[in-house]
């Protein structure tokens, strides 16, 4: 899944022009979070994606969900292929495209779901490769950062999904909490069931309550995609 395009059921996302390629972790957080919103818990009209890249959570959302989606993307070449993407996709007239700095944005519209993917490591050493660089290490934006503009654009009742390395969500979720979000679905995911968590999904809101918490592994003891894996991401992959 880190090819030069990911194949929708209903048509192919590519990613040419971009160093943030398609990841299985990253596909599982948008059919997780579509997944959540479908479920009719909460009015959804309008969702804002932070740090889109190509697209493909915004992409992944239109497809379950009858809202108006804006992706915001620093990141020119990622910026240029989502807008190719969007242009591409059956929901096109529902999807629109920021190219800028989600910092600089004027909160004049709430959302009623953010969903970010953001840069995995805010104190990791770096590559030297500087598109590659802001595309995994917290380089323009910071979890504080982040969290100051999810509060800043989500509507009171709003929920907000991110997706982080399991270590380093442990962190994210403490600064959540502190600004006053609840951690409401946490999924835990592994590589295969002989590995350990290296992944998180969290859906977080301004409302209290007990944390749902599940898990998912990707591959079962002989390498194969495991059932919950395959009944999760079969509406969106071309070959599963």
């Amino acid at each position: 899944m880190a090819n030069s395009y990911f194949r929708f059921k209903e048509f192919t996302v590519h990613q040419e022009h971009c160093a943030m390629k398609v990841c299985t972790d990253a596909c599982i957080q948008g059919a997780f979070t579509a997944q959540y919103l479908a479920s009719g818990d909460l009015t959804v009209r309008a969702i804002l994606d932070i740090g889109a890249g190509t697209g493909l959570l915004s992409l992944m959302l239109a497809q379950q969900v009858a809202a108006a989606i804006t992706a915001v993307e620093l990141d020119a070449g990622a910026a240029l292929q989502a807008r190719e993407n969007f242009a591409a996709s059956p929901w096109a007239a529902r999807l629109t495209l920021r190219e800028q700095d989600i910092r600089s944005m004027a909160a004049s519209e709430q959302y009623d779901v953010i969903i970010t993917n953001p840069p995995f490591y805010e104190a990791a050493l770096k590559s030297g490769d500087t598109q590659k660089d802001q595309a995994m290490h917290a380089t323009t934006l910071s979890y504080r950062e982040l969290i100051t503009a999810i509060a800043a654009h989500l509507k009171p009742e709003g929920v907000f999904s991110v997706l982080l390395p399991y270590v380093q969500f442990g962190e994210f979720r403490q600064l959540a909490e502190a600004a006053g979000f609840h951690l409401r679905r946490l999924l835990e995911l592994r590589q295969s069931v002989k590995h350990g968590y290296f992944r998180a999904v969290g859906i977080f809101s301004k409302t209290g309550g007990e944390t749902d918490r599940s898990e998912l592994s990707v591959y079962d003891e002989n390498n194969v995609y495991t059932l919950p894996f395959v009944h999760l991401l079969q509406p969106y992959y071309l070959y599963l």
